[in-house]
């Protein structure tokens, strides 16, 4: 039996790094996957308590801290970036406004999001 050695040069080098590097990405990162457990009124209340120590350490820059409306918008964008767009992106809450549909809308999205189903029918399925 022959043992031969070799040696890598560089270039070779940086092409087996890149190489590993790939098949580590894809072979492990975690791909967004349906569950069976959507997310619960705990799970979202604990989530949004961080979303507020975030906000009021100043995470979340100083427009956050205007206002306790502005605090709200900018805890339900931490909580879920995609159904903040989706909801309430286009006309934020506002100062002494309880919208009840698109709250329950929110909520709507998030379950779905956890669920991870399409987000199709979430805007307006409370009678909006």
């Amino acid at each position: 039996m022959k043992i031969v050695a070799t040696t890598i040069s560089p270039q070779n080098r940086n092409s087996v790094f890149i190489s590993l590097l790939l098949i580590f990405i894809f072979c492990f990162s975690p791909l967004p996957a349906k569950s069976i457990h959507p997310i619960t009124d705990v799970q979202v209340r604990n989530n949004k308590l961080q979303c507020y120590t975030d906000i009021d350490s100043g995470l979340w820059g100083s427009q956050c801290k205007t206002s306790m409306i502005a605090r709200e918008n900018c805890a339900l964008r931490c909580l879920s970036p995609s159904c903040y767009e989706l909801i309430y992106e286009s006309d934020p809450l506002e100062e002494g406004e309880k919208d009840f549909i698109r709250s329950q809308e929110y909520k709507y999205c998030m379950h779905k999001l956890s669920l991870g189903e399409s987000l199709e029918g979430v805007k307006g399925a409370f009678g909006h």
